[in-house]
């Protein structure tokens, strides 16, 4: 593997993690009302998608445009793997060992605020009630429910990695 896909995939995986640990730790400390701010979560993900584009767009200029697919998919990839896993650890250690308490107040406004929603849309009220009993015996914050957690976030990073590689790989030569 090339040393320039390994130490930006790395660099910015590092970035992205620690990104990461600096929303959540923030939300933490400000309110954790803040965890069920629909908004919040898109915001998080336009960073991380930026971070991205400017991985790829380092990484290429790096190579001298000589970026082929399967390079710009593994720089992703890395970058994707290494910012989840510190994410992940950071919240499994924050609510399982620093606060466990937190996890069931987030628990109690994700309730809250899913009722509200589904008020809004007019669902009956059987079907909150069934929504309301799955969320309640669920730990979201748990160390499994994290590990789930990442295995779809590392797909839906890998998704994403295959279309930024598809836009961000070098035209072969003969093209140029």
């Amino acid at each position: 593997m090339n040393e320039i896909i390994k130490k930006n995939g790395i660099k910015f995986g590092i970035i992205a993690g620690v990104i990461g640990v600096l929303i959540t730790a923030g939300i933490y400390i400000i309110d954790l009302k803040l965890f069920t701010a629909w908004w919040l979560g898109l915001t998080s993900i336009a960073i991380y998608l930026i971070i991205g584009i400017v991985l790829m767009v380092q990484t290429r200029k790096a190579l001298v445009n000589n970026y082929s697919f399967k390079d710009a998919f593994t720089t992703y990839f890395i970058y994707a793997i290494i910012g989840i896993a510190i994410s992940v650890v950071f919240n499994i250690v924050l609510f399982n060992f620093i606060d466990p308490s937190a996890k069931e107040t987030v628990k109690e406004l994700s309730v809250e605020a899913a009722v509200e929603w589904m008020k809004k849309f007019n669902t009956p009220t059987s079907a909150i009630k069934e929504a309301v009993e799955k969320m309640e015996a669920q730990d979201q914050f748990g160390i499994t429910e994290q590990l789930k957690g990442s295995i779809f976030s590392i797909i839906f990073s890998a998704i994403i990695g295959v279309i930024f590689a598809a836009i961000f790989k070098s035209k072969p030569k003969e093209q140029f």
